[in-house]
């Protein structure tokens, strides 16, 4: 038998750090990930939403019209940028523009870059912040993503 490899034995890949080009988004892309990721958190808050009222009933669902409600819109989106962007490097609509997010050298981005985004998103008009001359909204620049 010699050392080459049958072409029946499964390939070996290396698992690690991957590199991406890093090509800026431009702003109509960024605008786009924003209006689905729009649309995913209210769905997604809908969801959420409705199993509360399931579980809790709806007689007792009535906290959710106060500053609990409110919470839950922090919560859903912020849970979602973590979780997604953390696991994948995308959002929906990251997914459906061929975008993702990397860090300053094209690789991928660490805990604290994703926990940083997701944080500066909530920064009032950070969402306005990507029309600017670089088109990089604060919840890049602040993380350097």
């Amino acid at each position: 038998m010699t050392n080459s490899m049958s072409p029946y034995e499964a390939t070996q890949t290396v698992l690690g750090e991957q590199n991406y080009k890093v090509e800026p988004a431009n702003k109509w892309l960024r605008l786009l990930n924003l209006l689905i990721d729009y649309i995913a958190f209210w769905v997604l808050g809908l969801v959420v939403g409705m199993v509360i009222i399931y579980v809790f009933g709806m007689e007792n669902a009535h906290w959710l019209e106060g500053g609990s409600g409110f919470a839950i819109g922090i919560l859903v989106p912020l849970a979602y940028y973590i979780l997604v962007e953390g696991a994948t490097g995308r959002t929906l609509g990251k997914l459906v523009t061929g975008t993702r997010v990397v860090n300053a050298a094209g690789g991928t981005p660490s805990f604290k870059q994703i926990l940083g985004r997701s944080l500066a998103r909530f920064i009032p008009f950070e969402a306005f912040s990507f029309l600017g001359d670089d088109g990089r909204g604060w919840h890049d620049s602040i993380p350097d993503t």
